[in-house]
């Protein structure tokens, strides 16, 4: 099949530690996260401060671009494109792509201001155009990142693209011109079939990331990543939201024990629960 996939990859605030499930974030490395990453608010209360802090490819977005190699290893995709929209440093999250199997890779650069701003739509509106672009016949999406938690991209772009779209895929099957998605909802499993092009957003439960082995590492060195501004795609991402504010969480009030069911009655008492 001639189809080409383009996925999403989004450079993230590494937010594990040494006990989660999620450990191995980067692909390419063997080096765990040993801690939480000292998150701190901008004296203006505009947001978080980043600088210094370690980042790494969302977790959701792997699982995409694993799906992506694994429908080009089923060859029932052609050529599997990595995007990813921010600075400089975003090159890293693409090289990542690129050692677990993507063929190429696309920087959008945004810098400055406007990536600090840079939301779920102006994303959109890039993958959108890049999806006209590159004639793509899928775009495979993470379907949320861990630091903002929007879940927003993917039903933005399939909307802009006019796209069926299938979210939260746990199973993602091509059949002929047409997608079969198993969705995870809070019922349990919904199975759809749509029309290709599409939309896809992975969930967790979708696949197990595989490891870049060193050759693979060795040779993303010598892929292509292409170099584009939104404004090449016709794109501003000058965004429309206003930040108000960013509080920190309250600090959580420290717990106790109880030997007793009659104690724990008491001090639920004391604290006016019961």
């Amino acid at each position: 099949m001639s189809a080409r996939v383009l996925v999403g990859v989004k450079r993230c605030v590494c937010a594990c530690d040494e006990t989660s499930d999620l450990v191995q974030l980067l692909s390419n490395s063997p080096s765990l996260c040993l801690r939480l990453p000292q998150i701190r608010v901008k004296p203006d209360r505009t947001g978080v401060v980043t600088d210094g802090v370690k980042h790494s490819m969302n977790p959701f977005c792997e699982i995409a671009v694993e799906e992506a190699v694994k429908l080009k290893e089923k060859k029932l995709v052609k050529e599997v494109v990595a995007v990813s929209c921010g600075p400089q440093q975003v090159q890293e999250t693409i090289r990542t792509a690129l050692a677990m199997g993507a063929d190429r890779g696309i920087h959008v650069e945004v810098s400055g201001k406007d990536y600090e701003t840079l939301g779920p739509l102006q994303v959109s509106k890039i993958l959108a155009a890049l999806a006209k672009k590159e004639q793509a016949d899928l775009i495979i999406l993470g379907k949320q990142a861990i630091d903002d938690d929007c879940n927003q991209t993917g039903q933005m772009t399939a909307a802009l693209l006019d796209w069926p779209q299938g979210t939260f895929a746990s199973e993602v099957n091509i059949e002929a011109d047409k997608l079969k998605v198993v969705r995870e909802i809070d019922g349990g499993l919904e199975t759809i079939k749509i029309n290709l092009p599409a939309v896809v957003t992975a969930d967790l439960r979708l696949n197990t990331p595989r490891y870049a082995t060193l050759p693979n590492i060795m040779k993303a060195k010598k892929k292509k990543i292409a170099n584009v501004k939104p404004a090449d795609l016709g794109v501003d991402v000058s965004s429309r939201l206003e930040v108000l504010k960013v509080d920190e969480p309250p600090q959580r009030q420290a717990g106790f024990k109880v030997e007793t069911v009659h104690d724990l009655v008491g001090k639920l008492k004391e604290a006016g629960r019961i």
